[in-house]
């Protein structure tokens, strides 16, 4: 079965989108039941991204969580696109958890504690 048959998104957790071309690295948040984009980051809009590495993909996973966060959204599921979840794709998801996201069910770790 492909990933996107098994992956939709919708308005309350959009599918995190992720595409690593050779130059650059996208991130959308996409609601499949309106077939809307309803965020988006790339290293071509975002501040602090030079080349495509792992320190790049960290920025990007910080700035689309905050953009995510603009647009309401805290819960998702992600969509790695095909490509393993090994590298600069762990990073940008990695680091957008560490800013706030949520990709599971579970609660975090700080509201389990209390």
């Amino acid at each position: 079965m492909r990933l996107r048959q098994r992956v939709q998104g919708t308005a309350e957790r959009p599918r995190m989108a992720i595409y690593i071309s050779n130059k650059h690295m996208y991130v959308q948040f996409i609601d499949d039941t309106a077939a809307h984009t309803l965020a988006a980051m790339s290293t071509l809009a975002a501040e602090g991204a030079a080349g495509c590495n792992l320190n790049t993909a960290r920025v990007i996973g910080e700035q689309a969580a905050a953009a995510a966060a603009a647009k309401g959204i805290s819960r998702v599921v992600v969509d790695r696109g095909g490509f393993r979840y090994h590298g600069r794709v762990r990073q940008i998801v990695e680091s957008a958890v560490a800013a706030g996201l949520r990709i599971s069910d579970a609660a975090p770790a700080a509201e389990e504690a209390k």
